[in-house]
């Protein structure tokens, strides 16, 4: 059996050729994607200022193969980012991912005698 690690992904991306509907929908909903809804999960969460209504970005929990490394961690939250953005009718382009694999990741502690 392969290692597993946990990547955070970050994906941005701007929205595009969105309809008056969806429009409407996404500024009537600003308050619930706001800096307070930025959360790691499987499902993502969505964030976006409302104005202007341009950009956005989803964050992601994705465990996968160690082998296959931080590029598939990324490419796997962009698929999940495309999917819930098109079950909900929102049109955009240019989807871009920041990946940190949380099992490589160094921590740094402060030492004893400096706290």
């Amino acid at each position: 059996m392969s290692e597993q690690h946990t990547y955070r992904v970050i994906v941005r991306g701007t929205w595009d050729g969105l309809t008056e509907e969806a429009r409407a929908r996404l500024l009537a909903e600003a308050a619930d994607h706001g800096m307070a809804s930025m959360r790691f999960s499987e499902e993502g969460s969505l964030s976006y200022e409302p104005a202007p209504l341009k950009h956005f970005s989803m964050r992601y929990v994705v465990v996968s193969d160690a082998a296959d490394g931080e590029e598939m961690a990324g490419a796997i939250a962009e698929d999940r980012a495309e999917t819930a953005l098109r079950a909900l009718g929102y049109g955009f382009r240019d989807l871009r991912s920041t990946v940190t694999d949380l099992d490589t990741m160094k921590i740094n502690r402060k030492s004893a005698s400096r706290r």
